[in-house]
């Protein structure tokens, strides 16, 4: 019948109406927990503890946040599974479970410092299906629906150009514990001689965004939850960045490695020689 769509038709509208409806409700909810974060940084921050080591600060504000980002995916998706950086884990029926970083960055949100963000990824069986970061110092939002592309405030973006990796401009992040810090800070004194310089913002999905929009080369860093990287490399992606693993394989939550696509192999490289323990002898 004329008009009438094939079952594989009518799924894929399904996905396509599903992913508009995440998208729109990340992007929402990612900007009021912004709003509320910020009026609370202007009163004051009056509560705050650490986890896992005395400078890995969380504040009442990251629970606020989280808490309403959780109260207003509930109120409209009850069946999604939720997962949230402050303790929220809930199972869910319906195939989508969220990630949230309600403050990334904690640390400069206690400084008053720019550059926190908030952050939500919306995950199906094969990966991140919608991500929205909101940078309130700046307010700006980033978003990204796969297969469609990357946008700030709605408008379409792009990942660099830098073709040399003495070129480009990286960004990276530490941990929290000093062992891992001490291997960080010994790979990066390697590396910063071979590139442009080095950037450290102090949050991870605000660096992925920097990557999408052309304003940093490359992003690395170890350690980080699941939450960190979820909503911001799947907007990096979508502006054209190749993400993966520090070795260049896929991603898991131990290593994010994004870069545009002339620099990423130049970038795994990198990586390989300047690890702690390599032996440069040893090609």
């Amino acid at each position: 019948m004329e008009g009438s769509r094939t079952p594989r038709e009518e799924q894929v509208g399904i996905v396509t109406d599903l992913a508009t409806q995440l998208g729109e409700l990340a992007a929402r909810l990612a900007v009021a927990a912004g709003k509320l974060v910020v009026e609370g940084r202007k009163n004051g921050i009056t509560s705050s503890s650490t986890k896992s080591s005395d400078t890995d600060v969380v504040t009442e504000f990251d629970r606020a946040s989280e808490r309403m980002i959780v109260e207003g995916l509930r109120a409209e998706r009850p069946d999604d599974a939720l997962v949230g950086e402050e303790g929220t884990d809930s199972a869910g029926a319906s195939g989508v479970r969220w990630l949230i970083d309600p403050i990334d960055g904690t640390t400069n949100f206690l400084y008053d410092l720019p550059g926190y963000a908030v952050s939500i990824a919306a995950l199906v069986d094969d990966g991140p299906l919608v991500g929205a970061v909101y940078v309130p110092s700046s307010g700006e939002l980033f978003t990204a629906i796969r297969g469609r592309g990357a946008l700030l405030d709605g408008v379409p973006i792009h990942c660099g150009t830098t073709a040399k990796l003495e070129h480009a401009l990286v960004a990276t992040g530490f941990s929290y514990l000093v062992d891992r810090r001490r291997d960080q800070g010994q790979r990066f004194a390697e590396l910063i001689p071979k590139i442009r310089d080095i950037r450290r913002f102090g949050a991870a999905s605000t660096d992925l965004c920097h990557v999408a929009a052309g304003r940093l080369d490359v992003y690395y860093e170890q350690w980080l939850g699941p939450w960190d990287w979820a909503a911001g490399e799947l907007i990096a992606r979508e502006a054209g960045c190749r993400t993966g693993r520090f070795d260049g394989g896929p991603l898991d939550r131990t290593e994010v490695l994004a870069a545009n696509p002339a620099l990423f192999e130049q970038m795994v490289e990198l990586l390989a020689v300047t690890e702690p323990g390599h032996n440069p002898g040893i090609m």
